[in-house]
């Protein structure tokens, strides 16, 4: 394969598993949970999901040929809860960016990778403008599973190789303990 195909193909499998990080997290906190902020200077998840839908929609929708910064998105009311926010409408709404992102990112082919793209009419290249989108949002999947962790501490369950256990985890991947200078491949 070609690297810039490559690439294109990792992004999307990186995106995938940050999503996938996620949303076990998410499904591991009951309603009240998701809506509890730890203290008045933070985010709850609702918070953090309702944003990061609303970051992906804006900054994917007609990726090629549009501002990444869209003229209907309220950035501001990301960061807000309302009476009528529900976990529902929250989970909708990163549900749809994430939709917008995988389809304009599969849609997107090794010559794509040389054009210019704007965010705030900032000019990026396509490269510059997907990995700035993934780092944000790895970021805020850090949040999103470090406070789900923080909030089900009592019972939570490792979404990766438990603590105490690479050991185990290695034996098992590949049938001996692992020489020191393997990684561990997975996130905690």
């Amino acid at each position: 394969m070609e690297p810039a195909a490559e690439y294109l193909s990792d992004l999307a499998a990186q995106f995938d598993k940050l999503k996938g990080l996620a949303d076990k997290a998410v499904a591991r906190v009951n309603d009240e949970e998701f809506f509890r902020a730890i203290d008045p200077a933070s985010n709850s998840l609702a918070v953090i999901l309702q944003h990061v839908g609303g970051n992906l929609r804006s900054r994917w929708k007609d990726f090629l040929s549009s501002d990444g910064e869209k003229p209907d998105r309220n950035r501001d009311a990301e960061f807000d809860l309302t009476p009528e926010t529900t976990r529902a409408r929250v989970i909708e709404s990163w549900e749809e960016g994430w939709r917008i992102l995988l389809a304009e990112l599969r849609a997107l082919g090794p010559e794509d990778l040389t054009r210019n793209v704007f965010v705030r009419g900032e000019r990026h290249s396509v490269v510059q403008a997907a990995n700035r989108s993934f780092q944000h949002t790895a970021y805020h999947v850090g949040q999103i599973v470090f406070l789900a962790r923080h909030l089900r501490a009592d019972d939570w369950q490792s979404l990766s190789i438990p603590k105490g256990q690479s050991s185990t985890f290695n034996q098992r991947a590949w049938g001996a303990p692992a020489a020191s200078s393997r990684q561990d491949p997975s996130p905690h």
